[in-house]
């Protein structure tokens, strides 16, 4: 029995031998669902060159750099972000994509503006979690200019010449985290939210509809001034420590950003029945969230889908590097985890 030739191929999948050509010797560019039909027909007819056409398909494909500019190296959380961002990239088989994960210890606009542009000069798309200031505006509106698309991921942010924003609903996220402290507590009392900075806008959106719940259903809890930690575990550990001194009568507490290792370090400190009165809402996901929701000192944890989140974050912005020209900014809202010590995992 002869062997497939090309033009066999070629009518198998219905296209013309230039095309199957092109597709072949990678001679030009062939539509992602016309190599795939040319590729089933192969296989079909067992073409002798199915292992060839596989490479070229992959050849063929359009190649991303995309860049992603995380905070803070040390804290496990960022690590599994980068960890999850990178694995969602390598799984396209639509795109070859370069993930770049780049962290930035220094929270300081200047450093923040500064690496998203350095970024820029290799990357055709950014993401970026921070703090909003004009000095990011700044350098995003630099980057649009250049024809360099930057999404807002986990905190939006008030650039206008951002391209998109992938993150949770940060006011239902406040209204949860109050609504878990409401039906947990038993007894009257004072919470306290802690909170990174108010520039983070996802933190500062949860902390004012937490409040707003809490004054509509929950009058015979007061919430004291939000406390900033500066995403710290140090700064968390202190200022929790210095409350379950002075504050008897202590119910809850919303940690609306990092330093929870330094807020369950200064529980653990406690004896196990003034803990017990002392109800904990966190938005972390790392380990020593997880540790913390199996020792029982967090009530849940409201935090980003690592498995959603990277995958739409992507979307987003090959989407914005396909259609460049459109001023729009796209938003994904993605529906946020809740772990509690019954579901939490290990």
């Amino acid at each position: 029995m002869n062997r497939p030739t090309i033009a066999d191929l070629a009518r198998a999948s219905n296209v013309s031998l230039s095309t199957i050509n092109r597709l072949l010797h990678g001679t030009g560019t062939v539509r992602g669902d016309t190599a795939d039909r040319i590729l089933e027909a192969a296989d079909a007819i067992g073409f002798y060159g199915l292992g060839a056409l596989r490479e070229r398909k992959r050849d063929n494909l359009p190649h991303r750099e995309l860049g992603f500019l995380m905070q803070q190296s040390h804290r496990p959380l960022y690590q599994m972000w980068a960890e999850a961002l990178t694995s969602a990239a390598l799984r396209r088989s639509d795109v070859i994509i370069e993930p770049k994960v780049v962290f930035e210890d220094d929270l300081s606009p200047e450093a923040v503006s500064g690496n998203l542009l350095k970024m820029g000069e290799t990357a055709d798309a950014v993401a970026v979690v921070t703090a909003d200031h004009p000095l990011v505006s700044q350098a995003i509106d630099e980057l649009r200019s250049k024809g360099v698309p930057v999404v807002a991921f986990v905190t939006d942010l008030s650039a206008a010449s951002r391209a998109g924003f992938v993150g949770t609903d940060n006011w239902k996220v406040g209204r949860t985290a109050a609504w878990f402290i409401n039906k947990t507590a038993r007894q009257p009392g004072k919470v306290f939210p802690l909170i990174g900075t108010n520039r983070y806008q996802c933190q500062d959106i949860s902390d004012a509809s937490f409040r707003a719940y809490m004054r509509e259903h929950a009058p015979e809890l007061i919430v004291s001034e939000s406390l900033l930690t500066y995403e710290e575990p140090q700064n968390a550990y202190e200022i929790v420590h210095k409350l379950v001194e002075e504050e008897g009568d202590l119910r809850g507490l919303f940690v609306n950003g990092g330093g929870i290792s330094g807020v369950l370090r200064a529980l653990r400190e406690l004896p196990s029945e003034r803990r017990q009165n002392i109800h904990v809402i966190s938005r972390d996901i790392g380990p020593e969230t997880r540790k913390g929701l199996n020792e029982g000192l967090i009530t849940a944890s409201i935090c980003h889908p690592l498995d959603k989140m990277p995958q739409e974050l992507i979307e987003v912005m090959l989407r914005r590097l396909e259609y460049k020209d459109t001023a729009s900014i796209e938003q994904r809202i993605v529906p946020f985890d809740i772990l509690t010590p019954e579901s939490v995992w290990t």
